[in-house]
Order: C-alpha cells, then structure tokens, then sequence
C-alpha cells in the first residue's frame, strides 16, 4: 500500500476516480500524493522566481508542511499517464497506459510497491519519474499477492 520509507509520513488511501502525481517525499522516495494537497502546501508554481531567490531557496529550503502519502491497495487499477520515454522505449508501453497496482514482496526494509503493465511487466514506484500522473480507476478488486520470482526480474528497468 505505502512502501516502507512512507511509514513515516502522515498518509490515507486513495479514493475511486481521484487524481494522483507521484511525488518526491521528504525521505526521498517517490510515492503517490494528491495534487491539491501539494497545491495547498506548495502554492502555485511559479515560472521563475529569479535567480537569487532561486538561490537562496537551494541552501535554505522554505519550510512546508507535509504533504501525505496516498496508498493505493493492491490489485486497483490506475491509468498512468505521463510515463517516461525511457520507460516506454524499455517496456514497449505508451506514454498513457492502464495498469494494476501490485507489490513485489512482503520483505520490510525494501521498496515493494509496483505498477504491472498489461504486457506482463512489472515496474518498481522508484523506477519511475516524479510528475508521473495516475488516476485511480478502481479499488474494488483484490489481488492475491504472489511470491516475488528472480528469474522473471531481469527486464531493464521493469520486472517481468
């Protein structure tokens, strides 16, 4: 639902027909959140600032509120739109694609939580950009979770 690195932060679960970005956490990881919750927190996002206060921003951050998590319970169905070239060229996917939310293994201490793609692939949250948008298409099915296979990892950016 939330990888572990997202424990930390306050979090909810995702609702039908809801528009998600994946987002860069304080804890560095990439994870789904709302885009009116990082409106609220960040404000709207402004072409230039100039460089100074551009500047000044790196070496001090503004101080933000947190923006939460939103987990996405296995087995829902998303459409990913936005995906990376690289990943559509590695994958053989389109920029928009349907998808299912899965996680690679129940291990703690591992990023787990996926996306599987029609064609069998399977790629980790992490391997993805952050501005990937998804919207939630369907939280009524449940999927079994199968045992993470080593053998069908070997995709380049994806496991199979």
């Amino acid at each position: 639902m939330c990888d572990y690195s997202l424990m930390c932060i306050p979090n909810r679960l995702a609702k039908e027909k809801e528009e998600l970005v994946l987002h860069r956490f304080p804890t560095g990881s990439l994870g789904f959140a709302s885009p009116l919750d990082l409106y609220q927190v960040t404000g709207p996002v402004h072409a230039s600032g100039g460089f100074w206060r551009t500047l000044k921003n790196f070496f001090s951050p503004p101080r933000m509120a947190s923006v939460p998590a939103v987990c996405v319970p296995p087995g829902a169905r998303l459409r990913l739109m936005e995906i990376p070239k690289r990943v559509q060229l590695d994958l053989g996917v389109s920029s928009c694609e349907e998808v299912t939310f899965t996680q690679l293994t129940a291990a703690v201490n591992t990023y787990r939580d996926a996306v599987r793609f029609r064609n069998g692939y399977r790629l980790r949250l992490q391997d993805l950009a952050e501005g990937v948008r998804a919207e939630v298409l369907d939280l009524s099915l449940a999927e079994e979770l199968e045992p993470f296979h080593e053998e069908r990892s070997r995709a380049v950016f994806g496991v199979r």
